[in-house]
């Protein structure tokens, strides 16, 4: 059964947003909302999730480049757990070690922080079933 994504690039001062789809298993850049040290404008996140009714919720984990939890990991992981408890959908966290990178020489100057999310979402649609 086809399903919808919203994936979601963690960070302190802005949250990028991307929407994907398991049919065509790509995701577009949405833009990105605003955070204050690492909490998103809920009213915006939450209207996201609203528009475009997610089957599921993909957040970035970004885990040192050894593999090893990072503290920014660890708020990625917080965040993971409220979006979970205040939506009651599923969320997966997925690794995304070298996303920023690559968002950036994909769109160096433009949007990195959707593009990233983008790059969460389809790693997770190609692994997807």
């Amino acid at each position: 059964m086809p399903e919808t994504v919203l994936a979601i690039d963690f960070g302190l001062k802005q949250f990028g947003l991307a929407v994907g789809q398991t049919v065509s298993r790509t995701a577009t850049p949405l833009g990105a909302i605003d955070a204050r040290d690492g909490v998103p404008d809920w009213r915006l996140l939450d209207a996201a999730i609203g528009e475009w009714q997610p089957n599921r919720l993909l957040v970035g984990l970004p885990l040192n480049m050894d593999g090893t939890q990072s503290e920014m990991a660890e708020r990625a992981q917080r965040f993971a757990a409220t979006l979970r408890n205040r939506h009651g959908q599923p969320v997966d966290l997925i690794d995304e070690r070298l996303t920023t990178r690559e968002a950036k020489r994909l769109q160096p100057d433009g949007d990195g922080h959707s593009v990233a999310a983008a790059l969460i979402a389809e790693t997770w649609l190609t692994e997807a079933p």
